[in-house]
């Protein structure tokens, strides 16, 4: 299909007096096409292009639900999308939490209180790059907050491994002066490689798992 312009050089072109063979030869066009656009009273109107799917479109739904329940941070979104298969850069993530969250109500959330020493909760973040030795590196942040004082230890790493993760338990211990009963944890493939229903059904990771039990429960 031809475009504006074309439709109204071979209008000028026979506006001049060129014949149809002439006006063909001299735009390379079909002389089918130049007697079909030089009687036509209407320009071409371009094709609408179909929309390409975009890399994020199959986990928006999910998306907005998780912004509904709970106001996550755009690197907590992408790791969970992650493990569902998204393939996508962190980017397209943020910018989209970034859109749809002003318009996303959430509400009101009463805060589950527990004993001293008895809870704390874990997460891990992304946290952009940073330059090491002239390379560009990952950037993440470890956290544990206590469930009953929000006292919060905080570490940032450039791993993300089980190991890392011990380490970073060992520290947040010795920085508490001790550590909980209990810890909530995310879906986080370095504790649970597959979530049951039931926790006790589902497939721990086996370094970690000893490391409760060696560190936690001797």
């Amino acid at each position: 299909m031809l475009d504006m312009e074309e439709f109204f050089v071979l209008r000028d072109l026979f506006n001049q007096g060129l014949s149809i063979s002439e006006i063909a030869r001299k735009t390379c066009h079909s002389r089918v096409t130049v007697r079909k656009y030089i009687h036509s009273q209407i320009p071409p109107t371009p094709e609408k292009r179909s929309k390409r799917p975009g890399k994020l479109d199959d986990y928006k739904e999910y998306i907005d639900q998780r912004l509904q329940e709970y106001p996550l941070t755009a690197a907590r979104i992408y790791r969970e999308i992650q493990e569902q298969g998204f393939e996508g850069r962190y980017t397209i993530v943020k910018d989209y939490v970034r859109e749809v969250r002003p318009k996303v109500g959430v509400p009101a959330v009463y805060r589950f209180e527990t004993k001293p020493g008895v809870q704390a909760q874990v997460d891990w973040a992304e946290c952009g790059q940073i330059d090491i030795d002239g390379s560009h590196r990952k950037l993440y942040c470890f956290t544990m907050v206590l469930g009953y004082s929000r006292m919060r230890y905080a570490e940032f790493t450039l791993r993300i491994d089980v190991h890392t993760l011990i380490e970073c338990h060992l520290h947040a211990f010795h920085y508490f002066g001790g550590y909980p009963q209990e810890i909530l944890y995310d879906n986080m493939k370095q504790i649970v490689l597959k979530r049951a229903p039931k926790s006790s059904d589902s497939d721990w990771n086996s370094k970690f798992a000893d490391f409760l039990v060696v560190y936690l429960y001797d």
